[in-house]
């Protein structure tokens, strides 16, 4: 995988010397309709021996205008950047959301990126995308002020599955849902959890299923509950099934932050200090407490054996 330049701000952005192919847009979760924008931007970029960049935003424009409720984010930025140069991407800018680009007549948008990227040559957005002061911007205004700067600007539909648009928005619902599948659907690939290992309790030890405990915290949490994973990093060639319990474990401690741990299904060849990347793929059963230990050791062991059929372990 590439490892894309990143640029914080458009404040002297040093790129390569070459025709500028930008996708636009907050991408967060990297789903469906984003890797279409990418796509389109990479494909431009191909075809003219031109830079694949995208330009987003942080924070989140909801910091701004809603304070007290702001949009939780499915993706870190670490992970965005990687989700990103997954796909292409070569160079990364993130543009700060402030009070003075909130305020930005819409008119100015394409202006205002083309003084600050003279290689600029060519804007992809989703046809949805709203900008400018007021969010009176859109892509057909996008196009217009494009022809008239002399830049190609691609305005890409929407993607629809099963009768309904993508969204990001529909994304977080279905992750605090605990529908994993349909989320994974819509993102086009396993919501994913990386982190390093840490230590923990050892109660999973004690009860006959040792766990990796994952250093993560989403801003977004999914639902409390029990998954199918999968497991990967260096120490192993391909990634390893797993179970998987994400919350408070209010069987063993009252906990004040919920935590991501991994049982795996056989050889487990990482341990504290490894950095591991937790692919969800299935939701199991939600979190409960339970009676005491035992009746939890009776019932990780039917979760082992539930995760275990999907991978056709039993």
């Amino acid at each position: 995988m590439n490892v894309p330049l990143q640029l914080d701000g458009l404040e002297n952005a040093a790129l390569p010397a070459r025709p500028l192919q930008l996708a636009v847009g907050m991408f967060d979760g990297v789903h469906l309709g984003h890797r279409a924008v990418v796509a389109s931007a990479v494909a431009a970029a191909r075809r003219t021996a031109g830079l694949a960049g995208v330009l987003t935003f942080w924070p989140h424009p909801s910091i701004f205008f809603r304070a007290a409720s702001p949009t939780r984010l499915i993706m870190s930025p670490a992970d965005k950047v990687r989700a990103l140069a997954a796909l292409g991407i070569e160079a990364i800018i993130t543009l700060k959301f402030s009070e003075d680009l909130a305020r930005l007549p819409a008119e100015e948008f394409l202006p205002y990126l083309r003084r600050h990227l003279p290689r600029l040559a060519g804007v992809h957005v989703g046809d949805n995308w709203r900008f400018g002061r007021g969010r009176t911007g859109d892509s057909a205004l996008l196009v217009r002020e494009g022809a008239r700067l002399g830049l190609t600007v691609v305005s890409v539909p929407r993607i629809e599955l099963a009768g309904a648009p993508v969204s990001s928005t529909r994304i977080r619902e279905l992750l605090q849902s605990g529908e994993i599948s349909r989320a994974n659907e819509m993102l086009g690939a396993p919501y994913a959890a990386h982190g390093p290992v840490i230590p923990g309790r050892q109660l999973g030890r004690k009860l006959g299923f040792p766990t990796l405990n994952l250093a993560w915290t989403p801003d977004l949490q999914p639902r409390y509950g029990v998954y199918a994973v999968k497991v990967s990093g260096p120490k192993a060639a391909a990634a390893l099934p797993g179970v998987a319990n994400f919350g408070l474990r209010p069987t063993v401690e009252s906990a004040a932050e919920p935590r991501l741990e991994v049982h795996i299904l056989g050889d487990c060849p990482y341990a504290t200090g490894d950095e591991v990347k937790v692919e969800w793929l299935r939701f199991i059963r939600p979190e409960k407490k339970f009676a005491g230990v035992e009746e939890l050791r009776a019932q990780i062991g039917r979760d082992r054996m539930e995760a275990s059929a999907d991978f056709s372990l039993r």
